[in-house]
């Protein structure tokens, strides 16, 4: 389910001072943005909710909470935007459903062909022996 809509009342958004490019203007300006989103006002499935929650890893709070710091850029809006983006990303990677494995059986030649190739290799081996001058 690609495309899922992020309720703009399931986020916060807060501003702080970031490390990275920016020079002096660094000090003086909050440009890294730290999103929070509220996992349970999304509506998730169950099965959405926990490999979110997997995916998320340590980015998930205790209260339900994602939270993801953008620094990435020297801009406000663009920290924003970026957070906005991993945020989506994550909850589309939660929507995809693994693929189960499915278990396979080697085939009766297959098997066969196998213990060939072990007999073989077995007597290559068993010429191996010390060498007897009669």
């Amino acid at each position: 389910m690609p495309d899922f809509e992020i309720p703009e009342e399931a986020l916060s958004e807060s501003f702080l001072a970031a490390s990275g490019p920016g020079g002096q203007n660094v000090n003086k300006v909050a440009t890294a943005c730290q999103l929070r989103c509220n996992v349970f006002a999304l509506g998730l499935a169950p099965d959405v909710y926990a490999r979110l929650k997997t995916l998320a890893g340590s980015r998930m709070t205790a209260a339900g909470e994602i939270v993801i710091t953008a620094r990435k850029y020297r801009t406000q809006e663009a920290n924003r935007e970026d957070a906005r983006a991993r945020l989506a990303e994550l909850i589309d990677r939660a929507h995809v459903q693994p693929v189960k494995r499915k278990r396979t059986r080697p085939s009766r030649a297959a098997k066969a062909k196998r213990v060939e190739a072990k007999k073989q290799r077995g007597t290559v081996k068993a010429g191996r022996g010390k060498v007897t001058l009669d």
